[in-house]
């Protein structure tokens, strides 16, 4: 059994955030396959779980976000995975992704935390960074010239603002090749998933910032 986790932040304040973009893939995920509601548990965080269907069969799954904010999310993951026995290797984490462009969506397989206070979290509860990621483009503040540096309170102010309705339809699109990425890593894990789907261009709507 996988364990997909969502990150972001509780609460509707933040929900049209940047940094809530993994939120809304794995509402999306559970959503388009009938899973049952998201419950609240005492370990940290809302579960729903059931068989998602992919290009291969039926693959049981166990989704996960964290209710105790992005920097703790690390707790709820280690609790939740050891609760179901699930190993680093059948993890995979949905988070936003700065260093990308809005409009892109890339697997990874392992790797540090780049500054992400979700993967950072994670990484240090579970004592690895050996899980899979799907890194959701955000994008840079365009307002920032390219190459000068940021403070790290720039950086939280840019991902925790909420995406422009201009750029709707692009975080649509995102959020659905979200979806399909994950159901290929269900299906045949993290390595030919990123064969798969990692060549994909950007994606964009006419009209739209990208």
């Amino acid at each position: 059994m996988w364990l997909v986790v969502g990150l972001g932040n509780p609460g509707p304040k933040y929900a049209r955030n940047r940094h809530n973009i993994g939120f809304q893939v794995v509402d999306e995920l559970a959503a388009k396959h009938g899973l049952a509601a998201w419950r609240t548990g005492k370990l940290g965080g809302d579960t729903t779980s059931g068989l998602v269907t992919t290009e291969r069969g039926r693959e049981r799954t166990l989704l996960l976000k964290p209710m105790e904010y992005m920097n703790l999310s690390g707790f709820a993951v280690q609790r939740t995975a050891d609760f179901h026995d699930i190993e680093p290797a059948s993890i995979l984490v949905v988070h936003d992704e700065i260093d990308l462009e809005l409009g892109v969506v890339r697997l990874k397989s392992g790797g540090g935390h780049g500054g992400h206070n979700g993967l950072r979290s994670i990484m240090e509860q579970l004592g690895k960074g050996d899980f899979a990621r799907l890194r959701m483009g955000v994008g840079r503040d365009p307002n920032v010239p390219p190459g000068a540096s940021q403070s790290k309170e720039a950086v939280a102010s840019w991902v925790l603002s909420d995406f422009p309705r201009a750029q709707e339809p692009v975080v649509t699109a995102m959020i659905k090749a979200g979806c399909e990425d994950i159901e290929s890593v269900l299906a045949r894990g993290i390595g030919p998933a990123m064969n798969q789907h990692n060549a994909r261009p950007k994606l964009s709507s006419p009209g739209t910032a990208a």
